[in-house]
């Protein structure tokens, strides 16, 4: 038998698709379809869909290709954070040392992310 706390780590509580669901932005039918699109046609999606709102659908002044590495690594230190149970476990699933986690943690405000929602659940302020 293992351990409960063995297997509950500090990151036990970050999950994007519980923040998505929690607020309303996610459903378990949504994840069943969206789950059979590709990375690519996700992106592509959204970008899509950004557009359509915009001004004769075109994101102008939005620089989406030199954002792209910034966007792609706030999405992955948010799935590596939730895939593990740790910060420092995650550090090492992504090949980071400890004090580039914490760095990229700071520069993408990932606690803020996760930790919003927690305390907005206990009705704190933040």
């Amino acid at each position: 038998m293992t351990n409960p706390k063995r297997n509950d780590g500090r990151n036990k509580d970050y999950s994007i698709s519980q923040r998505l669901r929690k607020a309303g932005k996610s459903s378990e039918e949504f994840e069943i379809i969206f789950n059979s699109l590709s990375l690519e046609e996700v992106i592509g999606l959204k970008l899509e869909l950004a557009s359509s709102s915009a001004f004769n659908k075109k994101l102008y002044g939005v620089p989406i290709w030199s954002s792209i590495p910034s966007i792609v690594k706030d999405a992955v230190l948010k799935y590596a954070l939730s895939a593990t149970r740790s910060k420092r476990e995650a550090a090492r699933f992504l090949g980071l040392n400890e004090f580039a986690m914490k760095k990229n943690i700071n520069r993408y405000k990932i606690d803020d992310y996760f930790e919003a929602e927690e305390n907005k659940e206990r009705g704190e302020i933040s």
